[in-house]
């Protein structure tokens, strides 16, 4: 057995060959490389620690479930904290080989599409995006197909003995959720009555929030550097961003607010 070493363990002679700037001469576009490298690996270990929380809950495990929610909401402050990095890059120096990235965009990273999935946001027209009988495709279809964070809270509380709707529980998991007036009267029992179960629910909060953070933080970040100019993938840039801010993925508990 060959003898395991920190640059084995790490892969390392891959990973540091893994930049590989277009431009001749431009200082940062190494750093943009790396940037989005180092989201695609926190976006691989919040996925892990997703699913690692979705299987939690459907074992009725509150520990591991606030545990991993606590990690996630580091990880989120990180991807967070990134965007500071980022922006040290001046609009000029981006720029300078924006135009060499050709269709490459932040809109493909199908590893972040997952995560909207397994969150609830289950948009299937984004598969075109992805080559048909890709593994990457495969992946983000079954996390669209297969019950979201909600759905795993929704059923964590039925095993708790909350009278969550059948028809809740038996809904088709890969349609996004718009809320519910009956769900959102056993959240606001919960926030009156269970004070566990109320913690978790908050906890879910901050995970929401903690997404929305990183949007509004991306968003400016772009207008900062771009601008109002369309995106190098296709998209509308800012504009596309712009309408995903402010928009919750764990509705009722946002809902369930107004009447406590």
């Amino acid at each position: 057995m060959a003898t395991v070493s920190y640059k084995s363990y790490l892969n390392l002679e891959k990973i540091l060959a893994a930049q590989n700037p277009i431009s001749p001469d431009e200082h940062d576009e190494m750093l943009f490389i790396i940037i989005h490298q180092t989201y695609e690996l926190w976006f691989k270990q919040i996925l892990h620690e997703a699913c690692y929380l979705r299987n939690a809950l459907v074992q009725n495990d509150t520990f591991r479930s606030l545990a991993t929610l606590k990690r996630m909401l580091k990880i989120l402050k990180t991807l967070v904290g990134q965007v500071d990095i980022l922006e040290t890059m001046t609009p000029i120096s981006f720029l300078s080989f924006r135009h060499l990235l050709d269709t490459a965009s932040g809109f493909q990273s199908w590893q972040f599409r997952c995560l909207e999935a397994l969150l609830g946001i289950k948009h299937k027209e984004r598969l075109r995006l992805l080559p048909e009988d890709s593994a990457e495709r495969k992946s983000l279809e079954g996390f669209i197909e297969s019950p979201s964070l909600f759905d795993a809270l929704l059923a964590f509380l039925s095993h708790s003995g909350y009278a969550i709707p059948a028809d809740i529980l038996e809904r088709d998991p890969s349609v996004s959720y718009d809320g519910d007036a009956r769900v959102q009267d056993i959240f606001l029992s919960i926030y009156k009555n269970d004070e566990a179960k109320a913690l978790l629910c908050e906890n879910f909060i901050d995970l929401d929030e903690g997404i929305q953070e990183w949007r509004y933080r991306h968003v400016k970040m772009v207008e900062r550097t771009v601008g109002d100019k369309s995106g190098t993938g296709g998209s509308l840039g800012a504009r596309y961003l712009q309408s995903t801010l402010a928009k919750p993925v764990f509705i009722d508990l946002w809902r369930v607010r107004d009447r406590l």
